[in-house]
């Protein structure tokens, strides 16, 4: 068995959906016996974590899976091996800078749970 790291793209609709479009991008681990299997898991799992659910404004919010995205193969788990990288490209680089601060001082003090309060 070989580890895989896949992004599931999903789809975001509050309400009559007339808001600017929002995709959730998760990175997640995967074990299978090839990138086929692999694949077929990740697909299986996007489709089993779509949701429809009643927010507290009382809208519908739907999760759409829209697919898998990426597929990487790990060759060997080496300590400090980059999994992910991406640009960001800010208005107000302060106020990113104060985010990521801010999610590093919740890690540290083990309020992992309060990340989503700071996006």
């Amino acid at each position: 068995m070989k580890w895989y790291l896949v992004k599931l793209v999903f789809r975001i609709i509050c309400g009559d959906g007339k808001h600017a479009a929002q995709f959730d991008e998760q990175l997640r681990l995967v074990e299978a016996a090839s990138k086929e299997e692999a694949f077929h898991k990740a697909q299986a799992m996007g489709v089993r974590e779509q949701e429809i659910f009643f927010n507290q404004q009382e809208q519908l919010v739907q999760w759409q899976f829209i697919s898998t995205s990426e597929l990487y193969e790990f060759n060997k788990l080496v300590d400090g091996a980059e999994l992910y990288s991406r640009i960001e490209e800010r208005d107000d680089p302060d106020n990113y800078i104060k985010v990521v601060h801010a999610k590093a001082e919740q890690i540290r003090f083990g309020n992992t749970h309060e990340l989503l309060k700071l996006a």
